[in-house]
């Protein structure tokens, strides 16, 4: 039985599903195939996404494609109630509340686990450690796992060198026509409508640090760079380091980066990027928000302890008073600020990513006997989205001629 904060609220999640789905025009067609082909019929599917429009879409293709769906988020703050209720008010398994505390979210993971899934959807890789850690019972029953995002791919890597990896995994965050979209253009976007939309100050001018180089920190950086801000780059990846420099922006430690930014945008999906020692260099009114997966890259209870008073700035931002009289600021708890301060990735981005996902989930349901490993996501799947997608933009490519082929050995 579902468990959601107001089934009343189905209609406004309807109106947010429907503008979402009339811009996802590939994971429709992929809806079509799937309901003609039930390629998941008879199938238990669990999935942990950020639940949001872009996300309920997904859960209806898996629906059409005939899989019995258990769905809930992966962030308490990402979740939209409106969306939760349109989907329960459909018939489906929701167990999603925005907001919800450390407690209710972990009794929604493992209430979407509950029935025993043959498929995992899993963004962050929580759903995949409740498994291995609590529930390794329903393992033999998983024909396979497809992680959406970076954080769940280290974790899933790390638990296959560990030689604990029990169950395969397709690691959809790889696909060159998810990275190199949601993740650059995606991020680059969404990141800044949260931050924009939550504090309501002008980038321009001001001083950004972007602490990670990866695909998300270039979207990122490139974004703020538009808006007119001066752009420092925090790395530890020496190679990355030089493409952000040769990318014209400024490169430093985090050390000397501290003292020079106005506002901070953590994105390495690691640990304690911002802590007591970069606090205590910080601007007054310096404000700090995290795109990263999980809400420990700015150290929290440094900062709290650090601060002589806490307050609520804006809504969606917290306020510290330092004992000098600066004031520093967190946005939307240190969680996802593309998410928990906005509605995420457009959708034209996430039509990619998802149909991905569609497509990688039939995929699993066709090699039921694939052995514990990490796998990238097949190149055939890749290359289809990408045709899809660049069809419905109305675009074109040449092709091969066979002379071609023979000379490049094809």
């Amino acid at each position: 039985m579902s468990e959601i904060r107001d089934l009343s609220l189905a209609p406004e999640g309807e109106k947010k599903i429907a503008w979402a789905w009339r811009n996802m025009p590939v994971l429709r067609g992929i809806a079509e195939q799937f309901t003609r082909e039930k390629p998941l019929a008879g199938l238990r599917v669990a999935l942990s996404v950020h639940m949001e429009a872009k996300t309920a879409c997904l859960c209806r293709v898996f629906e059409a494609a005939g899989a019995e769906m258990r769905v809930t988020g992966c962030n308490p703050l990402s979740t939209q109630d409106d969306v939760a209720a349109a989907l329960a008010a459909g018939g489906m398994d929701v167990h999603a509340l925005h907001g919800a505390t450390t407690e209710e979210y972990e009794r929604h993971l493992l209430a979407v686990l509950e029935a025993g899934p043959n498929i995992v959807i899993d963004d962050g890789g929580d759903l995949t450690k409740l498994l291995h850690e609590k529930l390794p019972h329903l393992i033999p029953g998983v024909i396979g796992i497809s992680e959406e995002t970076t954080t769940g791919i280290y974790r899933l890597r790390n638990l296959a060198r560990a030689g604990e990896l029990k169950i395969p995994a397709v690691m959809v965050n790889e696909a060159r026509s998810k990275y190199l979209f949601d993740n650059r253009y995606g991020t680059g976007q969404s990141v800044w409508d949260g931050i924009n939309r939550t504090t309501n100050l002008i980038v321009a001018g001001k001083t950004v640090v972007i602490a990670g180089y990866g695909w998300c920190g270039k979207g990122a950086a490139l974004r703020a760079k538009g808006f007119g801000a001066r752009v420092i780059v925090t790395e530890i990846d020496p190679v990355k380091a030089i493409e952000a420099q040769m990318d014209g922006f400024s490169v430093m430690p985090m050390d000397a980066a501290a003292a020079l930014g106005d506002l901070f945008v953590t994105l390495t999906g690691c640990r304690d990027v911002l802590t007591a020692r970069h606090f205590s260099k910080m601007r007054d009114g310096a404000i700090m928000c995290n795109a990263g997966h999980f809400n420990v890259e700015i150290n929290l209870p440094e900062l709290e302890n650090a601060c002589v008073k806490r307050f609520p700035a804006r809504h969606n931002i917290e306020g510290y008073t330092m004992p000098d009289g600066r004031e520093l600021f967190v946005i939307a708890e240190g969680r996802l600020v593309n998410l928990a301060s906005g509605d995420g990735h457009p959708a034209e981005i996430m039509d990619m990513s998802f149909s991905i996902q569609a497509l990688c989930a039939q995929y699993l349901a066709q090699h039921e006997k694939l052995p514990p490993d990490v796998y990238p996501v097949p190149e055939e799947i890749d290359l289809d989205v990408a045709r899809r997608k660049l069809a419905a933009l109305g675009a074109s490519i040449d092709r091969l001629t066979p002379e071609q082929k023979t000379y490049l050995g094809l």
